[in-house]
């Protein structure tokens, strides 16, 4: 279904933040701010919209907080949706809700989801072997599983995935597997789960509605939606042996939960009830009528969940719209690297509202003009305090402040009688601005349309100082500085609206400044005229420039992190003792790298070819997002040749690189400190 062509009403989600830490710059870059700004532009066109978000509560990672802290799951959860929900408020993300999956609307919505596919037939109800702690006598999550991974040697990896390398596991997959909660191996036991059947959805209408969407979705999600589709769905487990969750609601299972990917989703439509009970409105006209469009704003690591599941989920009850449009953003890295939680390399949402009050919409403005829309992109300090001083403040600022202050030297504040001609460049500008900007938005080029929205500053502060009307006489030139005066007047309550979707709070000073109504529409932008002896307020600062000490901190900070993270690197303790004749097992040799190459839909994996001195085998490794293919050809490793070959992404991989990971995490080539032969042995 592809979004009506003339839809009454929106229906906008953004993704459901986590529950367990705060809300950081890569999340608003990806997800909240572009979403804010959509929603914005909606409303100015005089749109039906509802904006929907809430807390994501359930699943492992809480347990295993809660567990580590000696707190029940319920105090995480509401310590971080108190969190997630003060710092969106504080810096102005207009949510109509925000809600949380624990809220008892929620249990009673996505239950009712589970007993409608249940009794249509949608399930497969499986008996599978899962991991048992005998010892706590508890089936155990993917989460609750650790052992080495087998693809870079990580002994801490999780039973989903291993965080060091990125690789996607499954516990079998694991090395010598451990319980998390008693620390000893764990034995398989059987028990019984329900799957959705994802792999029957394709065959039936799946890729052909996907198909629909193949010129109106972004391509990095078509893109990654095909991949998926190219590899084949496969049933999905919907439930969980757990405790903290929905509960299954059939009689006789209890210790079983809802898996939170299916839960989670579900819980846009609960917080639309809920919503809808405390406004006296119809939930269902924003689910259920085809004149409704669904958007969904997430990051890239949700798009299958929003792409194709959901709509799975949402099909197979019957009675759902589908979503329109997903526009999923890439990730936003930090001074040159990814931004990580579990390293503390971040900017903390709440964190930079407290160093830097009243100063959101420059944050916005940052994130919005480096968006990661198409590509990661990367958030510097140095990058931001540039940005602010050289753009709003030297830009949209000045050209404000002075507009202001010579409209009370030369007329008392009150705009002048005139009778000006205006200018073709600047109205050619705002016209651009009026045709291309609705546009942009719904081709979710935010980034373009908030620079073509600052160009109509540009437009402005040319015209002034073509103008110079400070050079001219207020006795003889009067009428000419009027004219002037009065149409510069007019670009700022444009200004005023053109970039209300991008820079809420200057929007609102302007007007303030202007004595112009909060209320506008975007048919407004082309039209906006203030009559000659309306009276202005006084000129304020829109923008104060960012001092060097200010950005100095702020990299003085993340730096802290670096050097947390080389102690505790430093402090690591050594592993158990292993026996001389366990050591001489390894096969640890000096091999030449002679090819190199990206594995498909694998953004962290090489397939390399390795001249070992005894033969030239495959390795797969997972350090494609340290080294270009292309710059280790020849390059000398260490290889450990013995290890038993296990296959990745369907290569068989014959060996593992061995790698030094330094404080930053970036990964370093074990090699000799000048060239041996390939097979020369490592001692």
């Amino acid at each position: 279904m592809n979004q009506p062509k003339h839809p009454k009403r929106y229906t906008v989600t953004a993704a459901l933040p986590y529950a367990n830490g705060p809300v950081h710059i890569g999340h608003l870059a990806g997800c909240y701010i572009p979403a804010d700004t959509y929603v914005r532009f909606l409303r100015l066109l005089g749109k039906e919209v509802l904006f929907i978000c809430g807390s994501d509560e359930h699943g492992v990672p809480i347990t295993l907080k809660a567990r580590d802290l000696g707190i029940s799951p319920q105090d995480v959860v509401d310590k971080y949706h108190k969190m997630m929900g003060d710092s969106f408020r504080e810096l102005g993300i207009s949510f109509d809700v925000y809600s949380r999956t624990s809220a008892p609307v929620h249990h009673e919505t996505a239950q009712e989801f589970f007993l409608n596919l249940y009794h249509k037939g949608e399930f497969v109800e499986q008996i599978t072997e899962q991991y048992y702690d005998e010892q706590e006598q508890t089936f155990l999550a993917d989460r609750y599983i650790v052992g080495t991974c087998p693809n870079c040697g990580n002994e801490n990896a999780y039973g989903d995935q291993c965080e060091k390398c990125g690789k996607s596991l499954s516990p079998s997959d694991l090395i010598q597997p451990r319980s998390r909660l008693s620390g000893l191996p764990p034995v398989k036991k059987q028990t019984k789960h329900w799957f959705l059947a994802l792999d029957r959805y394709q065959q039936t209408w799946i890729n052909e509605w996907m198909l629909t969407h193949k010129e109106d979705w972004k391509p990095n999600v078509y893109g990654q939606c095909k991949s998926w589709l190219d590899q084949g769905l496969q049933p999905r487990a919907i439930t969980r042996d757990l405790d903290w969750g929905v509960k299954v609601p059939l009689e006789g299972e209890d210790g079983k939960v809802l898996y939170v990917w299916f839960d989670a989703p579900i819980g846009y439509i609960s917080a639309t009830r809920e919503w809808a009970e405390k406004n006296g409105e119809d939930w269902e006209k924003w689910w259920k009528n085809e004149q409704s469009s669904l958007i969904h704003f997430i990051g890239k690591d949700n798009i299958v969940f929003h792409c194709i599941i959901f709509p799975a989920i949402l099909k197979a009850h019957g009675d759902f719209i589908l979503p329109d449009h997903v526009p999923a953003n890439e990730f936003l890295n930090l001074e040159g690297d990814k931004i990580s939680t579990s390293r503390n390399w971040a900017v903390w949402l709440h964190e930079y509202l407290q160093d830097f009050p009243g100063r959101r919409d420059e944050l916005r403005y940052v994130l919005t003009s480096i968006a990661p829309e198409t590509k990661d992109s990367d958030f510097s300090w140095k990058d931001y305090q540039a940005r602010v001083n050289n753009e709003l403040a030297d830009i949209l600022g000045n050209f404000v402040n002075r507009v202001m202050v010579l409209t009370h030297k030369y007329f008392g504040g009150k705009v002048p009688t005139s009778a000006f001609t205006p200018s073709a460049e600047v109205e050619d500008v705002a016209s651009q601005i009026f045709e291309k900007l609705p546009e942009q938005m719904d081709a979710w080029q935010f980034r373009q349309s908030l620079f073509d929205a600052l160009n109509l500053a540009r437009a402005g502060n040319k015209f002034l100082a073509d103008a110079q009307p400070w050079k001219l006489n207020l006795e003889t030139d009067r009428d000419q500085i009027a004219d002037i005066i009065a149409y510069s007047i007019d670009i700022v309550s444009r200004l005023s609206i053109a970039l209300s979707v991008f820079l809420p709070d200057t929007s609102a000073k302007i007007r303030r400044m202007l004595n112009l109504p909060e209320q506008f529409t975007w048919n407004d932008l082309l039209i906006a005229h203030l009559s000659e002896g309306h009276a202005l307020n006084a000129p304020e600062i829109l923008f104060r420039k960012i001092e060097d000490n200010e950005v100095d901190l702020q990299i003085a900070k993340l730096q802290a992190s670096k050097e947390a993270i080389k102690t505790t690197i430093q402090h690591k303790p050594v592993k158990d003792s292993i026996t001389y004749d366990e050591f001489m097992k390894m096969d640890i040799r000096v091999g030449t790298i002679l090819e190199a190459e990206r594995v498909p839909k694998a953004d962290k994996l090489l397939k390399l070819l390795v001249d070992t001195g005894i033969d030239k085998r495959t390795v797969v490794s997972g350090i494609a997002e340290h080294f270009a293919p292309e710059a280790i050809i020849g390059q000398q490793v260490s290889i450990l040749l013995n290890l038993e070959p296990r296959k990745i992404r369907g290569i068989e991989s014959q060996g593992m690189i061995l790698m030094a990971e330094d404080a930053e995490g970036k990964l370093r080539f074990v090699q000799p400190n000048e060239p041996v032969n390939p097979g020369s042995e490592i001692r």
